[in-house]
This record gives C-alpha cells, sequence and structure tokens, in this order.
C-alpha cells in the first residue's frame, strides 16, 4: 500500500484541502508517491481531540504513516473572559494534552515522525471584524499575546517529547505585512499563509529524510514505459 501523511488538527487544518490549501499542496507535491490523510476538526481544542483519539485513530492491522503533524492551539488560546470562552484550555493543560497525544501516536505508530505546528499569531484587528459568533462586548476572543504563550508552550513540549517543530508564531511575524499577507481574517490563513506551512512541513519532512525523491513511486511513470513494448513495464 502506499504511504500515507495524516494532517490532525482544528479549522486550519480542515480547510487545508481548499484551493490552494497546505494539505491540498502536500497531496500535489507528493502525488505518486503518499496519500495525505486529513483530520481536522474545525473549532476543535486539546482537550476535546484528546477525547476522541481512539474514535478518529483506532487500532488498525494497516502499516504506520510515515509522518503525522499535529496543529492545535488556537482554540486552546481563546480568552476565558471573552464569546468563546467555551473552546480556552487553561496553558498548563494544553501542555499536558499535547503531551498525551504524542505519547498516544508514538505508542499507536511507533515509526511514525510526529511534527507539532505552533498556533499562528493573531491579528486582534481582524478578529473583531470577523467574529464567529455574537460579540456584545464587541473585544477581540483572541490576542496575539496569548497565542505566543501556547505557542512556546508547544514547542516546550517539542523539546521535551524530542520531536520537531514548525514555530510558525515566530516565522510569520518575521515578515513585513504578515497580518493581512498570511491570515484571511486575523486567524485563518490567506494563500500565502497556506504556503509558508506547506514549505515549513516539506522542509521539517526533509529533515526527518521523508522526501519525494526518497520515496519510491507505487507504478512505472509514463516516461518509463517502452512505446514499443508498453506492456513489459508491468511485468
Amino acid at each position: 500500500m502506499r504511504p500515507k501523511i495524516v494532517l490532525f488538527g482544528d479549522s486550519i487544518t480542515e480547510d487545508s484541502f481548499e484551493l490552494g490549501g497546505w494539505g491540498a499542496s502536500l497531496a500535489h507535491h507528493f502525488s505518486r508517491t503518499v496519500d495525505v490523510v486529513l483530520r481536522g476538526y474545525s473549532g476543535y481544542n486539546t482537550r476535546w481531540a484528546l477525547k476522541v483519539l481512539e474514535r478518529v485513530f483506532p487500532v488498525s492491522q494497516e502499516s504506520d504513516p510515515i509522518a503525522l503533524t499535529v496543529f492545535f492551539g488556537a482554540n486552546d488560546a481563546c480568552l476565558p473572559d471573552r464569546y468563546s470562552a467555551f473552546q480556552h484550555v487553561p496553558i498548563r493543560e494544553y501542555k499536558e494534552n499535547l503531551r498525551s497525544i504524542v505519547s498516544f501516536f508514538k505508542k499507536l505508530w511507533p515509526t511514525t515522525h510526529v511534527l507539532l505546528i505552533t498556533p499562528p499569531p493573531i491579528d486582534e484587528e481582524a478578529r473583531l471584524r470577523y467574529p464567529y459568533m455574537d460579540n456584545p462586548e464587541n473585544l477581540p476572543e483572541r490576542t496575539n499575546e496569548a497565542a505566543g504563550e501556547y505557542a512556546r508552550a508547544c514547542i516546550a513540549v517539542a523539546t521535551e517529547c524530542q520531536v520537531p517543530v514548525i514555530d510558525l508564531w515566530t516565522k510569520m511575524q518575521h515578515s513585513s505585512g504578515w497580518e493581512k499577507y498570511y491570515l484571511s481574517d486575523g486567524l485563518h490563513l490567506t494563500n500565502g499563509g497556506n504556503r509558508l506551512v506547506f514549505e515549513e512541513v516539506i522542509r521539517k519532512l526533509r529533515d526527518e529524510g521523508l522526501s519525494v525523491e526518497s520515496l519510491p513511486i507505487d507504478l512505472p511513470l509514463i516516461s518509463d514505459i517502452d512505446p514499443n513494448d508498453p506492456m513489459k513495464a508491468f511485468l
């Protein structure tokens, strides 16, 4: 069977198969070598993700995926006194949950490369313009400061668990005008943001020895088929 890369996360993962999305770009990049499997759940935090892990990823006789991205934290970082408080997870619990999620996958799939991704930065002005629920206080439900705290917590867990991590929160803010270039509504990704995530995932996978060049194709390429004896390629 063709090897798999699994994407597990919240709406930024769920939306990644939209046109120009980072998941769709991964599927295109690894076409003929890897199947990219989407498991994204809009609005979910690590508490909810931990609760459904065994339902989403039951024990199977299939071979381990070659890689897995875990991309949570944007919803955990919602402020506890704003309209999205029901999604908030205290930072200490966030770290515990993330640690447990990594441990679950290491036990389920011992050979799989696990890659953590921090939450992105937040453009608070845009969050006021694009609330997803009634916002009577007219205050952003997320702040960039809080997102940074959760990003640092994610990095700490990655270091502790000895898995690679993409520091998206810091990486995006290296660019001038990141608020509009990378984020469509102060949280979710533009085409530029999706491109950045795609490039960073490819780079981290390559660091782990996973690249298009290192993975076998499952069937002959058209360039390998002899026009004078096409069926020979399938022996």
